[in-house]
Parts: C-alpha cells; structure tokens; sequence
C-alpha cells in the first residue's frame, strides 16, 4: 500500500467518525436523562482525539513527498 493510498484510507475513517460524532450529538439532543447525556458526551470525547489522528495522518501521508510540505511536528524525527 502507498502512502497516498494510506491517506485515502485514513480520510475515509476520518469521514466515519466525523459521521459516528455526529449522529451521537444528535441522539444526545433527545434525550432527557443527565445520565445518558453525559455518556454519550464521554463517547464523544473518546472519539475526538481519533478524528483528530485520522485528518492528521491523512493529510501528512497524502503530502508526504511534496517538498513544499510543512510537516506535522509531531510525526517528525
């Protein structure tokens, strides 16, 4: 596999939680019970950091060899 072919891969899981955070959001605004709000809050920050990691990587793997690129401090040795 490519690293261009990794960055479509990491953009499609990108796209799944962004999708997955956002049907949460969305059965979070119906409900009444504190309870269950605040699970779901907790499931959607355990999401977040993933969403985050996937754009990253999807844009650091798809722009690898551009020379022009500035790349993620974080993934640099």
């Amino acid at each position: 596999m490519t690293l261009l072919e990794m960055s479509v891969s990491y953009a499609d899981s990108a796209s799944a939680l962004r999708l997955r955070m956002a049907e949460l959001r969305a059965a979070m605004r119906q409900l009444s019970d504190p309870e269950e709000v605040r699970a779901l809050r907790a499931r959607i920050a355990a999401l977040d950091p993933l969403l985050r990691e996937a754009k990253a990587l999807a844009e650091l793997t798809a722009h690898y060899y551009d020379r022009s690129y500035h790349k993620h401090e974080k993934y640099t040795l």
